[in-house]
């Protein structure tokens, strides 16, 4: 049996060092369809995570933030549109999806680890995190509620006389939808001042 190890590592290492066409084609082939299926189930997860049932299932939101959302405009309308949790809180753009999750990470964090574990400690923190998700929003120029809403496609005549002026100005001055719309589709914490929200 000693005697046939030898053989067989050479064999091996001679195999390894020139491989024939079978072999090369078969490695590729592997590699293909195994990165298909890992890439293919990435994607899947990265979906499922962006269900409502994800987002109030996981976090500690679906007592508190959740309840709030249905009672909005953005959950029930005469036309039929729904702005789910991720069309809100989720960038389209891949890479911005990525660093998303990865902070969103951090509600995980706070969830499993006794941060916000209950609707009481969720409320104490509700502030930090209104302000770190606007902070984003403000960053990225509102984009998750420009998929939906821009200036450009507005009609400011059919608007009411206050929102097409406030609108019209708020174009020219540069603004973007968070620096009026905080509270829209969720109740602002205590703590916060109200400034311009609407």
């Amino acid at each position: 049996m000693e005697g046939k190890r030898p053989g067989l590592l050479r064999r091996f290492w001679q195999w390894f060092r020139k491989p024939s066409h079978f072999a090369i084609g078969s490695i590729l082939s592997v590699g293909v369809i195994a990165g298909v299926i890992l890439w293919g189930g990435f994607n899947t997860a990265m979906e499922a995570s962006n269900s409502e049932g994800f987002c109030i299932g996981c976090h500690e939101m679906e007592n508190t933030v959740y309840q709030e959302y249905m009672g909005t405009i953005h959950y029930t309308n005469s036309s039929g549109v729904r702005a789910t949790c991720s069309d809100c809180h989720v960038p389209k753009d891949w890479g911005a999806k990525m660093v998303r999750k990865i902070q969103a990470s951090k509600e995980l964090y706070g969830k499993v680890f006794g941060k916000i574990d209950t609707p009481k400690k969720f409320e104490e923190h509700r502030f930090e995190m209104a302000s770190r998700e606007w902070a984003r929003m403000k960053a990225n120029d509102s984009q998750e509620c420009r998929n939906c809403h821009n200036f450009e496609y507005m009609d400011f005549s059919t608007q009411k006389t206050v929102a097409a002026s406030i609108h019209s100005q708020a174009e020219l001055d540069g603004n973007t939808c968070i620096d009026c719309h905080k509270g829209i589709a969720h109740q602002l914490p205590k703590g916060h001042t109200v400034d311009n929200a609407i």
